[in-house]
């Protein structure tokens, strides 16, 4: 876990947003900072914590404007060509998960990713995922859920990959307006701005496209990838 620390500026520019508003947040104390030697300094992984909170929180207009910004940030050779869709393995999506609660739907989210045999530390992932979830619901409506560790280490996992899976009924997760959550994704990546740039290309995926609708439709996992696919290229072409 990274134990780095940027000062306003570098970690602005980190989370792709304004240095007056992170500061502004950081005054609230909406996101632990210390301030000193006339700057204010954020330790790594308390802003990639808040940062996840906050994308996850925001208007989807906003959501758009942060994903745009990731995209942005990626060497050029490389904006077209990245696709979350590749990082979906058949291995870990079940289209038949039996959870009923919120506790059973994060614990078969860990152990569908663990099956994958990519994560290291089992019972420490599912942990983090726990605590994600009691700090803050990953559900964002649209029936979609973005599981993913409080606090981002990339020494969980041997590899970047996503999990998904489909519940059989709808689960109440926690999203806004108390609705039902039968859509779950579970990011599971080594690095740290990877890691954000996929929470902000699903949340996308989930109010910019008809997804959500189309994974209702699958029947195996072959579709789920497809699926994924063709609404990722839909936003890639407008």
């Amino acid at each position: 876990m990274s134990r780095e620390v940027f000062n306003l500026k570098a970690a602005a520019g980190h989370v792709k947003i304004d240095a007056n508003e992170l500061r502004h947040i950081a005054q609230r104390g909406e996101i632990r900072a210390s301030q000193h030697g006339g700057d204010w300094w954020f330790e790594h992984r308390d802003l990639d914590e808040w940062a996840q909170r906050d994308l996850l929180a925001r208007a989807e207009k906003e959501q758009d404007a942060r994903h745009s910004a990731f995209v942005q940030a990626m060497p050029k050779g490389q904006r077209a060509e990245w696709r979350v869709a590749d990082l979906f393995r058949e291995d870990a999506i079940d289209v038949q998960l039996g959870s009923k609660t919120k506790g059973g739907a994060v614990r078969d989210m860990a152990d569908l990713a663990i099956s994958s045999g990519l994560v290291y530390d089992g019972e420490g992932f599912y942990k983090a995922l726990v605590e994600r979830e009691e700090a803050a619901s990953t559900a964002i409506g649209h029936a979609a859920a973005f599981l993913h560790p409080k606090y981002h280490d990339p020494y969980f996992f041997e590899d970047t990959f996503v999990a998904y899976a489909r519940a059989r009924r709808d689960v109440f997760f926690g999203a806004p307006g108390g609705e039902g959550t039968r859509h779950f994704f579970l990011v599971c990546c080594t690095d740290h701005d990877l890691h954000l740039r996929i929470l902000a290309r699903l949340a996308v995926l989930a109010h910019g496209t008809d997804l959500m609708e189309r994974l209702d439709a699958v029947a195996t996992p072959h579709d789920v990838l497809e699926a994924v696919r063709l609404c990722e290229n839909e936003i890639l072409a407008c």
